[in-house]
């Protein structure tokens, strides 16, 4: 990039911040709400609206309660939702046979959704902590993390998700061979437009407590999760892993968790040119959160500072919780 000498007073750089006009018309990065997708927390029974304790301002939601709150935010351009089932106790197992239970808490909801909203696109997680009784992302044997007998399981989850409707497919586990083996299964069974949107750069972070917490698998964790999900400090190796993810089968991939890595985004979608996505995740979200009720930061200029840092970075969209705050800000 050709850099220009400014000379002052022939160059006045603040001509172009004078205004709201001029600086909107000179602004180089912008989203909107094409650009949402929005975690929502699945559980059991119904009329039920719980509040996560650790995610203030997020609940865990029955299926009938969830259809009308994700009813609401579609009617105002909302463009997808990603699914993640709160799993009671009872319905875990060491197998983790549920996952792939064309009835389990995610596919159901699924249906229901898109019954309702056929036009709102779906994603579901593909790892199998949500039914594990370890809290892992994989089968465990001996305090071992299974690869290749979990990406059977992952492969006979994800297909049980395209059946009930979904979009998008988001392998979370990060196992090794699991897009190729998913990509294959749905292309021989006849889900050829099901999109995958991989985590392919999955960070083994401290951030991550609050989803736990959320979908129950935080309390059943044993030991933790850094023999399979990315070192902190490396960079080349998400590179690596996002070529792996797109050589075997992925449309789009991820960078998780968000603000902490934005410049693995910006490496991602410098290298491959292909949709990045970012997920700012539940520790991020409740830093931001509590800051806001503490009166620390105001809500609109940090939430929109924060998704105009995404945009910035590459991303082509971000799972966020504070979607619905967006949304209303910029229908405002």
């Amino acid at each position: 990039m050709k850099i220009v000498a400014y000379r002052f007073p022939s160059s006045r750089p603040r001509r172009l911040r004078r205004s709201k006009n001029i600086r909107n018309l000179v602004q180089e990065t912008s989203f909107s709400i094409s650009d949402l997708i929005w975690p929502v927390f699945i559980c059991e029974g119904t009329n039920k609206r719980v509040e996560v304790k650790s995610m203030p301002g997020v609940f865990r939601l029955s299926i009938d309660e969830a259809l009308k709150e994700i009813g609401k935010f579609h009617q105002l351009d909302l463009p997808a939702v990603a699914l993640f089932p709160c799993v009671p106790e009872e319905d875990k197992s060491a197998d983790c046979s549920n996952a792939w239970n064309p009835d389990n808490l995610a596919n159901r909801a699924t249906k229901a959704i898109k019954k309702e909203y056929p036009e709102l696109l779906v994603m579901l997680d593909v790892a199998l902590d949500p039914y594990n009784i370890n809290g892992h992302d994989g089968l465990v044997s001996d305090g071992i993390i299974l690869n290749d007998e979990t990406i059977d399981c992952l492969g006979k989850q994800a297909l049980s998700h395209a059946a009930s409707g979904a979009d998008i497919i988001g392998p979370s586990d990060m196992m090794d061979g699991r897009v190729g083996l998913i990509r294959e299964n749905l292309e021989a069974n006849g889900y050829k437009d099901v999109i995958i949107l991989s985590y392919s750069a999955k960070y083994a972070s401290s951030f991550y407590s609050g989803f736990r917490d959320a979908v129950g698998a935080g309390s059943l964790l044993v030991g933790d999760k850094k023999s399979y999900q990315l070192d902190m400090a490396n960079s080349d190796e998400a590179l690596r892993m996002v070529q792996r993810d797109l050589e075997e089968g992925a449309d789009m991939v991820m960078v998780k968790p968000g603000l902490p890595y934005l410049d693995i985004c910006r490496r991602v979608k410098d290298t491959f040119n292909t949709p990045v996505f970012a997920y700012q995740v539940s520790g991020e979200y409740s830093m931001i959160q509590n800051a806001i009720i503490q009166g620390l930061v105001p809500e609109e200029e940090t939430v929109i500072e924060t998704m105009t840092s995404f945009k910035r970075a590459g991303c082509a969209g971000v799972l966020t919780y504070f979607a619905p705050v967006i949304i209303k800000y910029l229908k405002e």
